[in-house]
């Protein structure tokens, strides 16, 4: 009965891991693109259509590297996950209310319930 539940916490602790990991890696790959600057890039159009500034841009892809940081730290991940989770219902405004593509909410919508998610269960 022992082992059982020393197996049990083991396989909680690796699947943990992993659903960490995968976020941290998705939004280190999401923070990062944000930083090419050539005047094709597709975020810059995205920013400009914003209107807020370029700078905005800057600001998001550096809060998605280092909310990805925050989630591989077991003791700051579910301030990590917040901090993802808020920046995704943001882009989900944008969507809607600036930029009037509703339809990409089912991603940025999708990405705020997934992190909500992993939030309540570290609780």
């Amino acid at each position: 009965m022992f082992e059982q539940s020393i197996s049990a916490y083991s396989a909680d602790k690796i699947s943990d891991w992993v659903l960490r990991g995968g976020v941290a890696l998705a939004f280190v790959l999401f923070g990062l693109d944000k930083f090419p600057s050539e005047p094709g890039a597709p975020w810059v159009g995205f920013f400009q259509q914003i209107g807020i500034g370029q700078w905005f841009r800057y600001f998001t892809g550096i809060v998605e590297v280092g909310g990805a940081v925050l989630v591989m730290i077991p003791f700051t991940a579910r301030t990590g996950l917040a901090i993802l989770a808020a920046t995704m219902v943001v882009a989900s405004c944008l969507h809607v209310l600036v930029i009037h593509q509703p339809a990409n909410v089912l991603v940025t919508g999708g990405l705020s319930l997934l992190l909500i998610a992993l939030w309540y269960k570290k609780r």
